[in-house]
């Protein structure tokens, strides 16, 4: 193990983080208690951090030697967790404050794009606070590591080996030889849409400062407001429709706008996983906007499908934001949003959730094996996008919604014995929520509520979630295994 290269690449996250806290250190032009504590808060956390990032530089040295993948995935799975601890910081230094751990627990949600909260009357903490929390969702959108790709890939100092074990990024095929290209491709892309969304927010009426933190959890589909109530504080069906028809465009696979620049519409027709997204997302509406209007929980049918179209795209999206109570709707619209959850969106995108392209070779794949059992001499060839789909990606895929299962049921277990007084739909969504990178839940952690009222040891199981959700499981648990390490 090349600790020397791990300092350094950690040395690099950490900087970028001091230089964030600085530009919002830059923010607090003004006077007032709060300004003022939020100003000490980021002078004290850009301080330590520029501090941690000048040590690990000095134990990084100048080792120039490329990353293994064993180094690499200890980057990748440490890199999200140190920005954590050190972007709460700003938390827990601010007037009012919040604990160490509910500080980890909002830090580890916006860098992961949860959204899920602790801090409830938003309207009772300084504005360059709430910038901060948008702000780290935006940058852990596409990812920390894949911008540190994009900056720096000319360094040679295993960028490809960090890229491919970034999330946001790993599952985009063709990558062996042109992973920096690729990756300041992504992030090009990215600035582009986080443009385009913010324009069309300021044009709908936001402020300055809304569009920006709108824009920054709009993007990212991390989803969190500088206001308590959401969305819905701005109670305007425009900005809903421009904030659907972004949360749907950033949910979409990043590498289609590519082809698309390129003029390759062929790349959209043969792209099974983004038609699988928008047809489930407009069946989705209809079944959810129907069943609101037969219970009459709306003022009428169309405000029924309207709040319906949002949340159903909200929710499957990973963005989490809000428009209405949806823990009240009834049964059928609230299991219907539980698997939207999990479901998520289109691989090499910023959304949550399992990944409709797995979910797609899954059921294929069961497919395949019942029709091999009933015709044993039949050969099947698996295809995704029109392309065949290795032995090795199947198990990979089958595997993968397995330990999801498993990781489900063991966290909303041992979430039931944390929390006794929590029924078993809020312990279970609160786990989908966190893993899957949703943000609100149904009951206790519902979209009223929030997650303050859990006992700490819970706070940090789920954060633990939010990191192996936003990892997709390997790049963390195999910090646990350091046996494993040797065979990479």
């Amino acid at each position: 193990m090349n600790y020397k290269n791990i300092f350094k690449i950690i040395g690099f996250l950490l900087m970028v983080l001091c230089f964030l806290e600085l530009l919002c250190l830059a923010y607090c032009g003004r006077s007032g208690v709060l300004e003022s504590s939020a100003a000490r808060a980021f002078s004290i956390s850009a301080m330590v951090s520029g501090f941690a990032a000048l040590i690990c530089f000095v134990f990084g040295g100048r080792n120039k030697r490329d990353l293994l993948r064993k180094e690499a995935i200890a980057v990748v799975g440490l890199g999200w967790i140190i920005c954590s601890i050190f972007g709460a910081m700003p938390y827990m230094f601010c007037e009012p404050g919040l604990s160490p751990v509910d500080s980890f627990f909002e830090s580890m949600s916006g860098f992961t794009t949860t959204g899920a909260s602790v801090m409830a009357d938003l309207s009772i903490y300084p504005k360059e606070l709430l910038l901060w929390r948008s702000l780290t969702q935006w940058l852990g959108g596409m990812g920390i590591l894949v911008l540190f790709v994009a900056l720096l890939s000319s360094f040679r100092i295993g960028s490809r080996a960090i890229f491919l074990h970034e999330s946001s990024a790993k599952e985009i095929g063709g990558v062996a030889n042109r992973t920096g290209k690729i990756a300041t491709k992504l992030w090009s892309l990215y600035l582009t849409v986080t443009v385009i969304c913010f324009v069309g927010f300021k044009i709908l009426g936001m402020s300055w400062y809304d569009a920006v933190c709108h824009t920054f959890s709009t993007v990212s589909t991390g989803g969190f407001s500088p206001h308590s109530e959401s969305i819905a504080y701005f109670n305007s069906p425009a900005i809903e429709t421009w904030t659907i028809v972004m949360m749907v465009a950033c949910s979409i696979n990043f590498i289609l706008y590519a082809w698309l620049i390129r003029g390759r519409w062929d790349r959209w027709r043969d792209d099974e996983e983004s038609k699988v997204f928008l047809i489930i997302l407009m069946v989705a509406t209809v079944v959810v906007g129907v069943n609101l209007s037969m219970f009459e929980l709306e003022d009428s049918w169309l405000r029924s499908f309207r709040v319906a179209a949002f949340q159903v795209v909200a929710l499957m999206s990973g963005t989490g934001f809000v428009t209405a109570d949806f823990d009240a709707w009834p049964p059928l619209s609230n299991v219907l949003l539980m698997l939207l959850m999990i479901c998520g969106g289109c691989a090499g995108s910023t959304s949550g959730g399992v990944k409709l392209s797995r979910w797609i070779l899954f059921i294929k794949s069961i497919k395949a094996q019942v029709n091999a059992e009933f015709r044993p001499n039949l050969v099947t060839h698996l295809k995704l996008n029109g392309r065949p789909v290795s032995d090795a990606l199947r198990i990979g895929t089958l595997f993968f919604v397995g330990l999801s299962g498993v990781t489900v049921l063991l966290a909303t277990l041992t979430v039931t014995v944390l929390e006794p007084q929590m029924d078993f739909v809020s312990s279970i969504s609160a786990v989908l929520a966190t893993l899957f990178n949703i943000g609100p839940g149904l009951g206790t952690v519902g979209p009223t509520s929030n997650f303050s009222s859990l006992a700490p040891y819970t706070k940090l199981l789920l954060s633990f979630l939010m990191a192996v959700g936003r990892l997709e499981f390997y790049a963390i648990f195999v910090l646990f295994f350091p046996s494993l390490w040797k065979k990479y």
